[in-house]
């Protein structure tokens, strides 16, 4: 089967404080895997080491076995992401951003058009094509990062808390959608805190506890978290 993602001995710190501490974990292809934890866990930062936003201390992360280190401009094409907080530019509007992603994968330019018109329709948002992102509402502005992710066609998906932001419809659509895209071969790593989301979505499970990884397995086999104990 192979695999989307490989983690190898994975260790970082940030202000000389080690957050990930020597992890290693799979996405198969084809399959959903959630990265679950307590806040401080190291979810979110293990993820932007993915995508190269923080500098190793040692480790080595593949996306279908192109090295992060050796060929990262092209690593980039391999994935796309959808962050808990929206990260849009003011100075565009929502269809430059779609158009922006389309450019940045190459994308065909009649798919794409037909990926926008589909997914600001079922989103709800086909008349803010012209709106800049301070004239919209938090939600909207998550719906348009989430298209965003959404349009091209990539290996790999990650995803740091997909549901935040998003109203009941939008949520329902978002998981039929990540079933369907996943359906046809896209992988997807994902945080999120709402765990029947989460065993209803997903494959696998890998559980972080202060860096570590503490359990992981097949998603029937996760039993819940616990209460994080908090040193006196």
């Amino acid at each position: 089967m192979g695999n989307a993602l490989e983690v190898k001995s994975l260790q970082l710190s940030i202000q000389n404080e080690t957050i990930i501490k020597d992890i290693s974990f799979h996405v198969p292809n084809n399959k959903i895997l959630a990265l679950i934890g307590h806040n401080g866990a190291g979810k979110s930062t293990t993820m932007k080491a993915i995508m190269g936003w923080y500098k190793k201390l040692q480790g080595e992360i593949y996306i279908q076995g192109v090295s992060q280190d050796d060929n990262f401009l092209y690593f980039k094409t391999l994935f796309s992401y959808i962050p808990e907080e929206p990260l849009l530019m003011t100075e565009l509007t929502v269809y430059q951003h779609f158009q922006l992603y389309g450019a940045s994968y190459q994308m065909d330019n009649d798919i794409l058009e037909n990926r926008i018109k589909y997914y600001t329709s079922e989103f709800e948002i086909q008349d803010k094509l012209s709106e800049f992102p301070e004239a919209l509402s938090k939600g909207m502005r998550q719906k348009v990062q989430t298209i965003c992710a959404l349009l091209p066609d990539v290996p790999l998906l990650l995803i740091d808390e997909p549901f935040m932001g998003l109203d009941i419809y939008a949520t329902q659509f978002l998981l039929d959608e990540l079933k369907r895209r996943n359906k046809e071969g896209m992988s997807i790593l994902l945080t999120s805190h709402q765990m029947e989301k989460v065993t209803d979505l997903c494959d696998k499970y890998v559980l972080l506890a202060d860096g570590m990884i503490a359990e992981s397995g097949d998603i029937q086999e996760f039993s819940g978290l616990t209460r994080r104990e908090v040193d006196e």
